[in-house]
């Protein structure tokens, strides 16, 4: 898959420097054509010559190098690359690139490039695991930008714990994944729903769920990387909306929400329904504040309307994927939301599982089909799952044209 692809890869000044070449080297056995770009600091580490001979490529060190040919060379090499990787990625790096800053080529090209950038931290641990250094990696992620996990292991600073350089085996087998599923989802439109939705009692009160929404935002944004045209229908959350949106809609209420989804459906290939509606909202809103009184308070209910049921029904050729958060009889009670609102398919999360279910940024699912076939998958980031879900949304693409 990466045959003829041109990656640019950044070099910085971490002791893991060194293991880049083995990284060039299996690019090149791949057939990928690479450019090393290296940081004065990586230049430290490793000479140049080692990555010129092994990338058959002069290393570009320098922002103000005389040109080999009449061109703005980190424009060239930003519009060129299909892939910039940064690998070993350092916390000072990372920051940069976080703050937008481009004081020298390797940061120059990421900010000026819209090719697919791949990070790979390398440092020590208590670094990794910096506040400041986690608030930067996860800004980036929201941005689009592919962010590897270090290894865990001894450190050469001679602490043991995350921060190792991914295998150079890794790090490539994760680029050709990247490059396979580029723009699969191109042409395509998605409507995704996230999040709670609030049913308010009064100006202060409302009835709700414990929904973070990072289900639907990991789907959204992996979409997005995918190509795909995405409208996010969101319930109040505390997560920053993808970058690259073609439409984000804001709602309170499962009405509100019903109201946006019904706007958009005609012209979603795919809708994915990952929102935690509530099933129930207060028959009558305070307009002002309920005072407390020393007898009990009763609040009387009124049913939602059913907003996937409801597409199920007006379906023709779109994709329909909904969530199930069950407790009790999971599969039974999938298998039965499935069939009773004419899904695709449908992601049961049984969120009795410890790392599955809301507010946890891993989640453990069951994908669950109108024959009854069912597909397991082990606990993984959220991001990862979402990655799932969109493999299995694509055959239903293709069968419905």
């Amino acid at each position: 898959m990466l045959k003829n692809k041109f990656v640019v890869l950044g070099v910085t000044g971490s002791i893991a420097a060194y293991k880049s070449a083995d990284l060039v080297r299996l690019l090149k056995k791949r057939g990928a054509r690479v450019q090393v770009i290296m940081t004065k600091s990586a230049c430290k580490f490793v000479k140049p010559l080692t990555f010129q001979v092994l990338s058959q490529n002069p290393v570009i060190t320098d922002m103000f190098r005389e040109p080999y040919r009449w061109e703005v060379e980190h424009v060239a090499l930003a519009d060129s690359a299909d892939i910039i990787l940064v690998a070993p990625a350092t916390a000072n790096i990372i920051a940069k690139i976080a703050a937008g800053i481009a004081d020298d080529i390797l940061t120059a090209t990421i900010l000026a490039t819209r090719a697919k950038v791949v990070i790979a931290p390398a440092m020590n641990v208590h670094m990794y695991e910096n506040p400041i250094t986690q608030k930067n990696i996860e800004y980036l992620k929201g941005l689009g930008i592919k962010v590897l996990e270090p290894e865990e292991g001894p450190l050469a600073c001679g602490y043991t714990g995350r921060g190792r350089f991914p295998a150079a085996e890794d790090i490539i087998n994760i680029l050709e994944e990247l490059v396979g599923k580029a723009q699969d989802l191109k042409g395509r439109t998605f409507l995704i729903t996230a999040g709670p939705t609030r049913e308010p009692i009064d100006p202060i009160r409302y009835i709700s769920n414990h929904s973070s929404g990072k289900m639907g935002y990991s789907l959204a944004h992996k979409a997005i990387i995918r190509g795909a045209r995405v409208i996010l229908v969101s319930g109040p959350t505390n997560i920053t909306p993808p970058a690259g949106l073609y439409k984000f809609v804001p709602v309170e209420t499962a009405i509100q929400m019903e109201k946006a989804v019904l706007e958009n459906f005609n012209q979603a290939d795919v809708v994915i329904k990952a929102a935690a509606v509530a099933d129930y909202r207060p028959k009558k809103f305070n307009p002002e504040k309920i005072k407390k009184k020393d007898d009990e308070m009763i609040v009387e209910l009124v049913k939602n309307p059913d907003i996937l049921q409801e597409l199920g029904k007006k379906k023709q050729n779109q994709v329909l994927v909904g969530f199930a958060a069950e407790t009790d009889k999971p599969e039974k009670n999938a298998l039965e939301k499935l069939k009773r609102k004419n899904l695709d398919f449908i992601v049961l999360n049984d969120v009795t599982q410890e790392g599955a279910g809301f507010g946890s940024d891993t989640n453990i699912v069951k994908i669950i089909y109108k024959d009854g076939r069912s597909e397991a998958l082990p606990r993984m980031l959220k991001e990862d799952v979402a990655d799932d879900i969109l493999d299995r949304v694509l055959p239903f693409l293709t069968e419905n044209g």
